[in-house]
């Protein structure tokens, strides 16, 4: 039986929190992101996944998802001074919440604890 959070990507009912957040990280893929984008309106393209891949690999190393600020300084490093700021994720992941948020949620990620 679904629960009222759960996302349906093709034949797959994921559980996830009432924030939405996936309850199993194991079970994100690209197919999982992008629905996941799609409930926040947002297409995704190259860029995106770009910055997806870094939080990704930022959770990789450090069994964290970083808040806003450190999710800057790391897209930052990784993609170009141009690409590490808030406005560029703000932009690229709409939203009234904080990039952070948005982009964890997307990539498959915990929550940040220091998001509001």
């Amino acid at each position: 039986m679904a629960g009222e959070h759960d996302l349906q990507v093709g034949t797959r009912t994921l559980a996830r929190d009432r924030d939405g957040y996936l309850k199993q990280l194991s079970e994100w893929d690209r197919e999982v992101a992008t629905a996941l984008a799609a409930e926040a309106d947002i297409t995704l393209g190259d860029e995106h996944w770009a910055v997806i891949d870094v939080l990704r690999a930022f959770y990789a190393e450090h069994r964290l998802s970083p808040a806003t600020r450190v999710l800057v300084k790391a897209v930052g490093k990784a993609l170009g001074p141009d690409k590490g700021t808030s406005a560029y994720l703000m932009q690229l992941f709409p939203s009234k919440q904080s990039p952070a948020l948005i982009i964890a949620r997307i990539a498959g990620l915990p929550r940040p604890t220091n998001c509001f």
